[in-house]
């Protein structure tokens, strides 16, 4: 356990990571997460395509947490999952303090594990698509910080409370706590017989309940916007980050051998013989026709815990080796590992606030339309906009149906990942991005087809722009009008 003086550098750490990392409320993953939290609280939101978010959503049971701490303690959604984000960051953060602790029994080491696993929380993760931690609310967060806490309660010989822990993850992230708990079997099997002492591959077991199902064209035209599906299409550099930690973890077995570090060792040759198996089973899903249904549920993502054991342990051996018991050394790495980061956060995202937090105005004139539709339409409204606008420029990968908190058409980037989950959208997906295409030149009549196809009432459209509709708004870069 933690004495005060250790929690309260935790919460200082956890601040100075969420500081470092940024925030952004309704980016990327919220497209499905923050809308289906809405609708789950507001029925009466997005009557239309409602589909899109709702059907992938019964694998877990993280919108329907959400809407009900926000029904029992009634504080608005904007700041019940900013203090969930704050929440998730602390847990993570202990986990690791916990992890190293076991590992080194050094407090240099622990708190250069937390330190320098707190400054990388936005580290990409190979080729995976996948951040260590994401700068909004997402389950994937939360199942991570019980998959760690699950891991150092195994360390510890607390298996009933690993396994309260990994049920918690599996409620929240089927996927990712899969790849939990076969990290801890590893653990568990090393930890019983000490087989991944001598013979790692032996401890080789996972579980893979998986679903197959033949793809059909539709998730095969989604399938093939997501490039980090597929091994083939990875760049040099993402396959050196998925073999490189292999390497990396067979040299620490090696030297936490010849330097007495025996509990070390042993989480060194878990983390290889789990990497091992789980790498054999992504190639084989990527080589076997059959397994093609399989590929959307990323298994190289298995990636995701081995890049935090990665940091962790490289903070960890800093602490004890380098920074030691130098202030100046420990406050200079703070400043260009924190630094660093921050920096590149605000390049990734230059035309937004580094922190969108609710009680502030948007900066971003993409947001600034979504919250004004969000206030001033009725939440009936149909909207389209170009289905490539996640991309467009100053966009900064903002969903408008988290924001506006309306019913759109399919987009075909965020949208397309459901598809890949869901092959039953993929028909309804096609047809709406095919009725969108070439939204760039649409004139009147083209947005009059749509209303009467597909019954759109609104358009977001970027301005200045000659469309002969009704538009009630406008802001820099865009207009709110109505199709007559």
């Amino acid at each position: 356990m933690f004495n005060k003086r250790n929690l309260m550098a935790l919460i200082g750490l956890t601040l100075l990571s969420f500081l470092t990392m940024g925030y952004h409320p309704g980016l990327e993953d919220d497209h499905v997460y923050l809308a289906a939290i809405q609708k789950d609280l507001h029925p009466a939101l997005y009557p239309f395509d409602a589909k899109f978010f709702q059907v992938q959503l019964q694998a877990t049971v993280f919108d329907k947490l959400m809407a009900s701490f926000v029904r029992f303690t009634s504080i608005p959604v904007a700041y019940a999952v900013l203090l969930w984000q704050m929440a998730t960051i602390f847990l993570i953060l202990a986990a690791v303090a916990r992890i190293v602790r076991f590992l080194f029994a050094d407090e240099r080491a622990v708190w250069g594990g937390v330190l320098l696993t707190g400054a990388m929380l936005t580290l990409p993760v190979a080729g995976t698509a996948l951040t260590l931690v994401d700068q909004h609310l997402h389950p994937r967060g939360i199942a991570t910080a019980c998959i760690l806490l699950a891991i150092s309660a195994l360390q510890t010989g607390n298996r009933w409370t690993a396994c309260g822990l990994l049920a918690i993850a599996f409620l929240l992230h089927p996927i990712m706590a899969a790849f939990g708990l076969s990290f801890c079997l590893f653990l568990l099997l090393a930890n019983f017989t000490g087989m991944a002492d001598k013979h790692p591959a032996l401890a080789a077991f996972a579980p893979l309940g998986w679903i197959f199902e033949p793809p059909n064209a539709a998730w095969n035209q989604a399938a093939a916007t997501r490039r980090y599906y597929f091994l083939a299409r990875w760049t040099w550099y993402e396959w050196l980050g998925a073999i490189g930690p292999l390497l990396l973890f067979w040299l620490l077995a090696r030297w936490s051998s010849s330097s007495g570090y025996t509990r070390l060792q042993r989480f060194a040759r878990v983390v290889l013989a789990y990497s091992g198996f789980q790498l054999a089973v992504a190639l084989i899903i990527q080589a076997v026709p059959a397994c093609v249904r399989i590929i959307p549920l990323q298994p190289m993502r298995y990636l995701h815990l081995v890049y935090f054991f990665m940091v962790l342990i490289a903070g960890s051996l800093m602490g004890r080796y380098l920074l030691k018991s130098q202030p100046l050394r420990w406050a200079c790495c703070a400043l260009i590992a924190f630094g660093g980061m921050f920096a590149g956060q605000r390049s990734l995202y230059a035309a937004s606030a580094h922190l969108e937090l609710p009680w502030t105005k948007p900066v971003n004139p993409w947001v600034e339309a979504f919250v004004w539709i969000r206030h001033n339409t009725p939440q009936n409204a149909y909207f389209a906009l170009d289905p490539d606008y996640m991309e467009a420029p100053g966009e900064d990968f903002h969903s408008f149906r988290a924001l506006a908190e309306r019913s759109v058409m399919a987009d075909a980037l965020k949208d397309a990942a459901v598809v890949t989950q869901v092959p039953d959208l993929g028909a309804s997906w096609v047809r709406q991005v095919q009725a969108q295409a070439g939204w760039q030149s649409f004139e009147q009549q083209d947005f009059e087809r749509l209303k009467a196809q597909f019954g759109v009432t609104w358009v977001l459209v970027e301005s200045p722009r000659q469309t002969g509709l009704q538009c009630v708004w406008h802001n820099r870069s865009l207009q709110v009008c109505r199709i007559p």
